[in-house]
């Protein structure tokens, strides 16, 4: 295991450390990150470390206080441009957030594409397993349209992931 990776591991948990998810267990946040790197290497048979850390780390700029320059001297440019490729502006409504991804999805680096593919993934298994206490059933399923409208945008990064993404929608189509 990379040292890289750990630093990695050990910041995003710092910055992340008072974050809950939105599921009934508000179970803690550093997770999901953990989980979009376990998605990549042990199911898309990612071993790109840039991807691996930049999955780790990809909602730190986004979800914390956490600045571009804060990644670039951490982690070097190429991790932290990833890491901005995939991070939603939280200024803008959220309406226009959700526009933008998909917008942006086929125009971004294939080391982003793969980030956001498994983030759509774990948030798919998320959503099937434990929704938000708060998300009524047409939120959720509003929520696994939008992801295909993204993962659209994604098509051709990685067949394993993309196929695993296909399952999850047909799991969701099945429990309307």
């Amino acid at each position: 295991m990379s040292n890289e990776f750990i630093k990695a591991v050990a910041f995003a948990a710092d910055k992340h450390k008072n974050q809950r998810r939105k599921d009934a267990d508000a179970s803690p946040y550093i997770n999901h990150p953990i989980a979009l790197a376990d998605v990549l290497a042990n199911e898309g048979g990612v071993s790109d470390l840039d991807v691996l850390i930049a999955a780790i780390l990809h909602d730190t700029i986004e979800d914390t206080e956490t600045t571009e320059a804060e990644l670039k001297h951490i982690f070097g440019d190429k991790i932290a441009s990833i890491v901005l490729e995939v991070s939603d502006d939280k200024d803008l409504p959220k309406a226009e957030r959700k526009a933008k991804q998909i917008e942006h999805a086929a125009h971004s680096s294939a080391e982003a594409k793969l980030v956001k593919l498994a983030d759509k993934i774990c948030n798919l298994r998320d959503m099937l397993a434990s929704p938000p206490k708060d998300w009524p059933l047409q939120r959720r399923l509003d929520y696994f349209i939008w992801a295909g409208e993204v993962v659209a945008g994604l098509r051709g990064t990685n067949v394993k992931l993309e196929n695993i993404f296909d399952g999850l929608m047909t799991r969701a189509g099945e429990c309307q």
